[in-house]
Parts: C-alpha cells; structure tokens; sequence
C-alpha cells in the first residue's frame, strides 16, 4: 500500500489531484480497478509493467471518464441526450455509460472507424452518423455539431470532467508500483496522458511521463519541436485511436507542462500488439500496443516502466495480420 504522499506544488495545466479523488469515489463500482502486470519478457531493456485499460467493460480506459462525465453532467444530460465525437473507444464508453442511466446517446464516428467498434457502439443503443475524419475533427476543434446543439455534447478528450476521471488510473498505478521510473501513455487528443499525469506528477514529481504517438499522426512530438501547438498531415492507418491532426491549443497549454513526447513506427507498434499476445496473452489495439512498442524499443529509457494498454478494440482480421507477421 501507497502511503499517503505530500502532494507536490500544482504544475501549470495540472488536473487538479482534489478532482481526481473526487472522481474517483464518483465512480467506484462502476469501472473496473484494472490490475498491473509484468510483461512476460526477460530481455526487456527494462522493467515493464502493464496498466490493462483494455480490461474495461467496453474494451478501453474511456468508461472511467465518460462515467465521472456522466455523473456530473447530472439531470441536463437524461432530459437533452448526450453526444460525443470518436473513433470508437469514446463512442463507446459514453454509450455504455448512458445506457445504463436510460440517457439517450448520439456518437459521431469517422466513416472508416473499425467495424468491431461500429458493433459495439450498436450493441450498447446509441445512435451512430458517420461522417469524414475532417467533419470528426471539426467538432473535436470546435466542441459542436451544430444538428446536435439540442443535446449535451461531452468533448472525448478537452473536458475536465473526462481528464479527472482518466486521471484515477495514475492513482492505481501508484498503488500498485509506488517505485514507478516512467510512465508510458498513449497520446490522441491528451485526456488520457494529461489526466494520468496530473496525479502521477502531484504524489510522485520524480517520475517521468511520456506521450507516444504513431509516426503517420505525431502532432504532439511536432508541436514540441516548435514550442507551440501545431498542426500535421496526418496519415491514415490501423492504429485509429490515436494520432490526431493537431493538438488543440487548450491541451498543448496542459500537455507541454505534464508530457514528454515519444513516437513509434508502425511495424514497432504491430510488434508490440504480437508480443502482447505470445508472451501475456493480452489483446491490444494499435494505440494500446503504442506504449509498449516505446518501452520495447529503449525509447523510454530504463528502469521501473508501466505501460498503460489504453484499450483492446482491435478488428480480428487485423489482429490475425499482425500474427501472421504483417502490418494492416
């Protein structure tokens, strides 16, 4: 068991930790504690554990902050509906979520998003309107789809309430490694690596926190590069849960306090996905596999690693690709 830590002074763009614990208790019982494994390899450059987000009622670590979300969002969202933008695993999330308090449910998904996630999104009642990546990542900038405005929209990434309750994965990891060196994160839009850096940074200032991005969509490594938030051409590929087209201005102020930026190859990820599933038996999708594939390659250094497997939605026949060796 952790001991209680002295939080350390609140870094520029941090997540408050008061909101984090808050959220938290909002949503016990709701998701799962996911469990911290060791990857079942020797020669490993380092000690690497793995943080199972994929391990969540509905595939990846977004339940925890479309529940927090949800739940604040309180009697507006059941009489109005919700909404969200997503590739899948957000979509899903919110649409399991508001299932579950009878609220009714829209996602906007991007007309190639993977057919394992179309189903599911289906499965949990939500209505789906698919549309271009470019009409996704407009309402991603702007925070509306305007035939929707009668609804409440629930941003999948630049919303506190979301970034808080993602943030409860950073407390259990400490629990579980209080030694932890470096924290391995995939990086989309930011709500995941912000939210878990901000408690990571607040008990354990040491310990770094790196953002990994696929190198066909790395606007965060870009934007860092440049000292402000910019903007890629981005290349579409089977890794669809993360890699964005740019960092919002309102995240990169989060971000470029709280992250180190890392980017991994495509064949680095598809390796990674491989080895999650000969030496642990554990299904990742490409953005999940993206930490590992930074800690298998030396890219995060040495030392006491938790990757965090953000999510496990992976179509089967791309899955069976990667077995057999290749890259979707």
């Amino acid at each position: 068991m952790l001991e209680k830590a002295v939080s350390s002074p609140e870094i520029p763009g941090q997540i408050p930790l008061k909101l984090i614990e808050e959220a938290r208790e909002r949503i016990k019982g709701t998701v799962l504690r996911t469990p911290l494994v060791r990857l079942n390899v020797d020669e490993a450059p380092a000690d690497i554990f793995l943080k199972l987000e994929n391990l969540q009622p509905t595939g990846s670590f977004k339940v925890r902050g479309a529940s927090n979300a949800i739940a604040l969002a309180g009697p507006d969202a059941k009489k109005r509906g919700v909404y969200t933008c997503s590739a899948g695993n957000m979509a899903q999330a919110l649409a399991w979520q508001a299932r579950q308090n009878h609220i009714p449910c829209t996602v906007i998904v991007p007309d190639n998003a993977p057919e394992t996630k179309l189903e599911a999104i289906r499965r949990f009642g939500a209505k789906i309107i698919q549309v271009s990546f470019d009409e996704v990542w407009k309402v991603v900038v702007t925070h509306r789809y305007p035939p929707l405005d009668g609804s409440v929209f629930i941003h999948p990434f630049a919303d506190i309430r979301m970034m808080a309750g993602n943030g409860t994965a950073g407390l259990e990891v400490l629990e579980d490694l209080p030694d932890v060196e470096s924290v391995v994160i995939p990086f989309g839009g930011g709500g995941l690596s912000v939210g878990i850096a901000s408690s990571i940074r607040a008990k354990s200032p040491q310990t770094r926190v790196y953002a990994v991005e696929p190198e066909t969509a790395a606007p965060l490594s870009a934007s860092f590069a440049a000292g402000s938030a910019r903007g890629i051409k981005r290349i579409p590929s089977f890794v669809d849960g993360i890699g964005g087209k740019s960092v919002l201005p309102e995240m990169w102020e989060r971000a470029r306090n709280l992250l180190l930026p890392l980017v991994v190859s495509l064949s680095e990820i598809a390796a990674a996905i491989k080895l999650l599933v000969e030496r642990n038996r554990i299904v990742a999708e490409g953005a999940g596999a993206a930490s590992v594939a930074a800690a298998m390659t030396g890219k995060a250094g040495s030392g006491r690693i938790v990757c965090i497997v953000s999510g496990g939605n992976i179509d089967s026949s791309k899955l069976a690709k990667v077995l057999a060796g290749g890259i979707p």
